[in-house]
């Protein structure tokens, strides 16, 4: 045969395949209803949401003792694995299962994910398969109780740390999120009362910041401190993991819109702001005072993530300066102010940082939301007219079951625990440090 017509054999066949790969009539199925572009785009949200737990890692990580730095890293990606397992497994059906007792919870109707399927289009949200829905939603329920380990850092037992924070998954995080998200009617129904929680300030960060102030209370004091606590061994690293919330907060707040629409673009451009404003009000604030330091720009920069979170769907960007500036003020007071009067030791500041930015951003939503703002119909007080219903109060409404709630069965939690294997460390353990007691490893090793 001819070296030409082999050459025109092979390209009639390439063509032939070709068209048959591309053809709707020999392609496979697409399933009905699927939106490919929102769908490409909540694999990218849900991936940039579990990057926050790596980032919240280096965050926490820096601030810590260089003794106890591998345990925090240790602890965040044990969340990681443990919280995937259980949310897959129950912890998806109790937040978004049908109403039992009264909308307290969700039923056990995905089990082992039963019924949750890949192809299965417009089950919980219309043109993406449930299954993403599912897998975005369990990276929330994956950092949410990274955030309470700040806490506790540098005097925790490892089990102790894993028989917590998987309770506490199932019997706090899992309802919270079913009376905010899941479709809770009743008493608990807030998502039905017109709380506005966009991306988590009631169901993430309120409620973790409650539970790591009750488990400062329950632990106690580190040794020394607060005289004899160093400084944060790492701060590079601290900024490093700061960025990477902020990178993957764009995934936790516009990824919420559960689609590549007008309100998820609004989402991410008022989460920039207000961190931006947030991180430039604790620098003047610390400059009206004496130095402005990195910690403190960045520790800004949380509080203007975690504050926006619930009012990412409601606010515009003018409304995200106030709702940033006002973050920084707050967790500002809570954390230089606050904490030494109650004399409490929150190692790494999640409750002056999660808890009262968090219980801002949810009131702010209140005050700055506007229904100019695509997706949203709710007005805040400043933009209140005669019909509309008074969103501050709904707010604040949010903000006090999740408080009590949480507060109450997270602290009842650690005592049990406490009580049956034990949370804190023993004295000559938290000396020597976690990383070896807890791990047998050590972060920094000095090669002769």
């Amino acid at each position: 045969m001819k070296k030409s017509k082999r050459v025109w054999i092979g390209l009639c066949a390439f063509l032939f395949m070709s068209y048959g790969i591309s053809s709707p009539l020999l392609a496979a199925d697409e399933p009905a209803g699927i939106d490919t572009g929102h769908t490409a785009w909540m694999l990218m949200a849900s991936a940039l949401v579990l990057l926050m737990t790596p980032g919240l890692a280096f965050f926490y990580g820096g601030l810590v003792r260089r003794k106890n730095v591998l345990s925090v890293l240790m602890q965040c990606f044990m969340c990681m694995c443990l919280m995937t397992l259980l949310w897959v497994v129950v912890g998806y059906s109790l937040a978004f299962g049908d109403n039992v007792a009264g909308g307290f919870i969700g039923d056990l109707k995905y089990l082992f994910l039963r019924g949750v399927e890949g192809h299965r289009v417009g089950g919980m949200v219309e043109g993406i398969p449930d299954q993403l829905f599912m897998v975005f939603q369990g990276m929330f329920a994956i950092i949410t109780p990274a955030l309470i380990l700040g806490a506790f850092a540098e005097r925790m037992k490892f089990a102790g740390f894993c028989v917590f924070s998987a309770i506490w998954l199932l019997l706090v995080y899992c309802p919270v999120c079913h009376w905010v998200w899941g479709g809770a009617e009743g008493f608990f129904g807030l998502g039905n009362d017109g709380a506005l929680d966009f991306a988590g300030g009631t169901v993430v960060h309120i409620n973790a910041g409650i539970a790591a102030l009750m488990a400062a209370f329950v632990l106690g004091k580190r040794q020394g401190y607060p005289e004899k606590i160093s400084p944060p061994h790492n701060l590079p690293f601290a900024v490093l993991g700061a960025g990477l919330l902020w990178f993957g907060w764009f995934g936790f707040n516009a990824g919420s819109a559960v689609a590549a629409n007008e309100s998820a673009v609004n989402a991410f451009v008022v989460t920039h702001v207000a961190t931006a404003a947030a991180g430039f009000t604790w620098a003047i604030i610390e400059w009206f005072r004496g130095k402005p330091t990195v910690l403190g720009i960045i520790t800004g920069a949380v509080a203007g993530l975690v504050a926006i979170t619930p009012a990412a769907g409601s606010v515009d960007a003018m409304g995200a300066i106030g709702v940033g500036i006002g973050a920084s003020i707050f967790a500002y007071i809570a954390v230089a102010f606050f904490k030494e009067k109650l004399g409490y030791d929150d190692s790494l500041d999640v409750f002056g940082v999660h808890g009262v930015a968090g219980i801002w951003g949810a009131i702010a939503a209140g005050i700055f939301a506007t229904a100019t703002v695509p997706g949203n119909d709710a007005n805040g007080l400043l933009f209140r007219t005669e019909n509309d219903p008074n969103q501050l109060i709904i707010q604040l409404k949010a903000v006090i079951y999740t408080l009590i709630y949480s507060g109450i069965v997270s602290f009842v939690l650690l005592k049990i625990v406490d009580a049956t294997i034990g949370l804190k460390a023993s004295e000559q353990d938290e000396r020597v440090g976690l990383d070896l007691t807890e791990h047998a490893e050590t972060a920094y090793t000095i090669m002769d």
